[in-house]
């Protein structure tokens, strides 16, 4: 059943839509995978804020036509590929991918486009090795929870400081005025 131009052009809108919205897109061969898989590749990015977009090579080329920050993409688009577009966190995003592919050994990484610069496989891996959005939150969280701890102990210790100075110096006047007796 072929497809209308008005579906083509529905696609093509969607997919522009999606890739205005991405912050990185990544390229991958999917063939030989069966639909089971594709499913379950869909299931594992979509927590991670990743959907998994295939169309044919000319919608695909299509929908990145006269969007500059995309146009590296054109030289990974070859036989089937799918479009993998992330629009939060890239380096768990590709960290699902790469469980995918590690289990599934059927997809292939072509590269990936952001911020108008070609990534190639090893500059994605790059990106996958970088701490996930919760991680950093979570390093920063407790980078304030240890300063604010730090200032604490900080204030805590003037009062308690001034304390101790005033103990000492009464218990030295105390033991001037005792020596002063006893002369």
């Amino acid at each position: 059943m072929s497809r209308t131009l008005e579906d083509k052009q529905a696609m093509v809108t969607a997919l522009k839509e999606d890739l205005s919205e991405s912050q990185l897109a990544l390229v991958i061969d999917y063939q030989g995978l069966t639909v089971g898989e594709i499913m379950d590749l869909r299931r594992r990015l979509r927590p991670r804020g990743m959907v998994c977009k295939g169309a044919q090579k000319t919608l695909r080329g299509s929908a990145i036509d006269g969007q500059d920050n995309w146009h590296p993409l054109t030289e990974l688009l070859k036989g089937s590929s799918a479009f993998l577009l992330v629009k939060d966190d890239f380096s768990g995003a590709i960290k699902a991918y790469q469980e995918f592919q590690r289990v599934s050994k059927k997809t292939e990484l072509r590269g990936g486009v952001m911020d108008g610069r070609l990534l190639k496989e090893a500059d994605v891996k790059a990106l996958g090795d970088l701490p996930s959005k919760e991680q950093l939150m979570a390093q920063i969280a407790g980078a304030l929870n240890a300063l604010a701890a730090k200032i604490a102990v900080g204030i805590n210790e003037v009062p308690a400081s001034l304390g101790r100075s005033i103990k000492a110096v009464s218990e030295q006047d105390q033991g001037s005025a005792e020596s002063d007796a006893t002369a």
